[in-house]
């Protein structure tokens, strides 16, 4: 492929557009808004450099002198939307547990307008200069928090890879029922009776207990709030968790 480097490199540490000539006609950030809008629009398959540089209008080729292969196209893309984040400093030096909850709930926003980001997002991409800007901010609002940075990651980690999962589960549940005659809703108390069925022989005495108390109220939006409180408390110091 062209461009193919020899050894792994970073895209961020190369120059906007590799060798001489006359000055780049396009940034990284059009090819990564151009990227995104197409993602946007029909998902991450669509997202080709042949189909990139149609929406800039260059050659296929010329785009390689920009992005050397689809995977840093990925990490520009993920870069660029990264840069959604509300990041004000007003968060910084408050309420840890309040303000993390409101870096999840943005998470989950965020992937809900990209659906497409839940397929591309890897620590990988944590290189990139709007996630060291998320990265540098949460670890300000865990300043309150006692705990090593080691510790502080992996919770921003966790916050993160709640919101994703969460999304990914709903999208999904929509994709299933696509252009059937039938709601997800409406197949959801199918499975559920079906369950009901499997379980009345009693050979699941655990799981026929857990279907006696019911699902847990709410929707998708209020169990992923439920789980990530969760989460938060579960890094309060003990004696300051709720009961």
């Amino acid at each position: 492929m062209a461009g193919r480097a020899a050894t792994p490199e970073v895209i961020w540490a190369r120059p906007e557009r590799a060798g001489r000539g006359p000055k780049p006609a396009y940034s990284r950030a059009d090819i990564a808004k151009a990227a995104v809008r197409i993602a946007d629009a029909d998902g991450i398959d669509a997202v080709s450099m042949r189909r990139v540089a149609g929406e800039l209008g260059c050659g296929t080729m010329s785009l390689y002198n920009y992005v050397p292969r689809k995977e840093d196209l990925y990490e520009l893309m993920v870069d660029a939307v990264s840069g959604e984040y509300d990041l004000s400093d007003e968060a910084v030096g408050g309420d840890w547990h309040a303000e993390m909850f409101a870096v999840g709930r943005q998470t989950r926003a965020l992937l809900h307008r990209h659906p497409w980001m839940v397929r591309v997002m890897s620590t990988v991409h944590g290189f990139s200069p709007n996630a060291l800007r998320y990265l540098e901010h949460c670890l300000g609002i865990l300043e309150g928090l006692d705990a090593p940075y080691g510790t502080k990651m992996e919770l921003i980690a966790m916050v993160n890879g709640t919101a994703m999962t969460s999304v990914a589960d709903e999208i999904a549940v929509a994709e299933r029922t696509r252009g059937l005659p039938w709601t997800a809703e409406q197949e959801r108390e199918v499975r559920y009776a079906y369950l009901a069925g499997q379980l009345a022989g009693g050979a699941y005495p655990r799981l026929s207990g857990m279907l006696t108390e019911g699902p847990p109220p709410g929707d998708a939006a209020e169990s992923f709030e439920r789980v990530l409180g969760r989460l938060l408390d579960s890094y309060r110091p003990t004696g300051s968790r709720p009961a």
